[in-house]
């Protein structure tokens, strides 16, 4: 059994997190501390810690693995879409020549990664090509928000694929282009229409598996 406190703490969280990603634990599945403390092998403290530290991401409420429906995604986007928008004006507006450089690499990112085939690669280019805009609002509680809100889409993004969205990267270049000219409006709008198109994308997929 691991004994050091911290890093019982760090292999519990770092376990139940993975398992979520990558299916092992379903949404829904109630985490049972015993159980979980005997398949890790840690005590039930770094357990508890660790379930605490997975809600206050919003990716565990009660001791269940969150199963947000169709209608709780749409409400997350539409949050994005309104706080990105803003968070995207003002990156074209402030952000600085290094981090425009920045936002590029992970456009080229995300291009090499889809020939090789790798969507793990994809949505961490994504998710990148997000945080680096999302700072720029330069708003602690806007930022909290969109970094709960992204952590619960990194749950289901893989399982859903839907970053095999045509156009996804090219919306990415768009927008990047625009805060790289400093256009803050058109950075805006445009960052507002490809959260809606993968809004939609996603609730198709959702529609038609009937399930997550």
């Amino acid at each position: 059994m691991v004994s050091n406190k911290m890093n019982a703490q760090k292999l519990a969280y770092e376990y139940i997190r993975e398992s979520m990603l990558n299916g092992t634990y379903k949404g829904g599945m109630k985490l049972v501390e015993e159980r979980l403390a005997d398949e890790i092998g840690v005590s039930r403290t770094p357990i508890r810690e660790a379930i605490k530290r997975l809600e206050q991401e919003g990716l565990i409420k009660n001791k269940h693995i969150y199963n947000p429906t169709a209608q709780d995604l749409i409400y997350i986007y539409e949050m994005r879409i309104v706080l990105e928008s803003f968070a995207a004006n003002r990156a074209a507006k402030n952000m600085t020549a290094e981090k425009v450089k920045e936002l590029e690499n992970t456009i080229q990112k995300s291009r090499d990664s889809l020939m090789e085939g790798q969507s793990k690669n994809i949505y961490n280019a994504n998710q990148r090509f997000h945080e680096l805009i999302i700072n720029e609002c330069q708003n602690p509680i806007m930022i909290e928000r969109l970094e709960q809100a992204q952590t619960i889409f990194y749950l289901f993004s893989l399982r859903l694929d839907i970053y095999s969205r045509p156009h996804i990267i090219d919306e990415h270049e768009e927008i990047y282009k625009a805060i790289k000219n400093k256009n803050e409006q058109l950075a805006g709008e445009l960052m507002s229409k490809h959260l809606y198109k993968d809004m939609n994308f996603t609730l198709e997929i959702i529609g038609r598996n009937g399930q997550f």
